[in-house]
């Protein structure tokens, strides 16, 4: 499925969303949510791989390139908000999809409204990642977004040195990684500044939780998404064998096929690993 248009949705404050669209523009489909440190260029391989919908909007959030500012007073709520315009402008959504901070989002905005399917992806809530508020708000003050990227890859997500400078050895990718921390700090503060509901998407009709194998049951991804999964009892898991959080980079093509099996699935026997085949994963 290739992208056709790109849609630009006013969300009010002097701020703006861009959805990239593949597939048919006006069919009902997927929309996907992504995370932080991410953009909606940065799951084009994922929506490319999709084909059990006529259509995937994919959310370039604000706060990155090229939709609008965070503006003042931004909180999770204000996420939330976003992506119920969204969901007006994508009339007929059919699934909502989101990863990391997205599916936080997306588990949040169907407590607001009916929604046929939700899946997300490690879904994070708090206290993930608040024992570091402190330094990247210091890094945010300096605007030193390399420090960002730092504290990010090492005190939240666990990189060990020589991993994190592999990611600094390719130049463009660590630019590109310095512009998405920009709004880093916002976005984690505003994750833990409000209690999470006892419930989410208690509105959607079904609910399918993604876990990656490396990060099944140990912190940080693994255990906030424990957390999660006890908020939404009617969820289905599923484990992506031999993936972690970023799957959506290293094995696109892996994700994809396991988002078209849970569309056209009606196996809801609890627990389930959905395997894969491998040989198009990415290092």
């Amino acid at each position: 499925m290739e992208q056709t248009i790109q849609k630009k949705v006013s969300v009010g404050g002097g701020s703006w969303v861009t959805v990239d669209v593949y597939g048919e523009p006006d069919a009902p489909g997927l929309v996907v949510v992504p995370g932080a440190m991410s953009d909606a260029h940065a799951w084009r391989h994922v929506a490319t791989a999709l084909d059990a919908w006529p259509s995937v909007a994919v959310v370039n959030r604000r706060g990155r390139t090229p939709s609008g500012p965070l503006t003042g007073g931004y909180s999770l709520r204000t996420e939330v908000e976003d992506l119920g315009l969204i969901l007006d402008e994508c009339a007929g959504t059919q699934a909502l999809f989101g990863w990391s901070y997205g599916g936080l989002i997306a588990l949040l905005a169907a407590n607001d409204r009916a929604l046929r399917q939700v899946i997300a992806y490690e879904p994070v809530m708090r206290p993930f990642g608040g024992h570091v508020l402190p330094e990247l708000k210091a890094a945010e003050d300096r605007a030193d977004w390399e420090a960002t990227v730092e504290i990010v890859n090492r005190r939240i997500a666990g990189l060990d040195a020589a991993q994190a400078e592999t990611l600094r050895a390719d130049r463009r990718a660590w630019a590109a990684l310095q512009l998405l921390s920009r709004p880093a700090h916002a976005e984690l503060a505003a994750l833990n500044a409000a209690p999470p509901p006892d419930e989410m998407a208690r509105r959607a009709d079904r609910v399918d939780l993604i876990v990656g194998q490396c990060n099944h049951g140990t912190a940080p991804y693994g255990t906030s998404f424990d957390d999660v999964r006890q908020r939404v009892t009617r969820a289905e898991v599923h484990v992506l064998p031999g993936q972690g959080h970023m799957a959506h980079l290293q094995a696109p093509d892996e994700l994809g096929r396991l988002i078209n099996g849970l569309a056209r699935s009606d196996d809801r026997d609890g627990e389930q690993v959905v395997a894969a085949d491998r040989g198009n994963a990415a290092g």
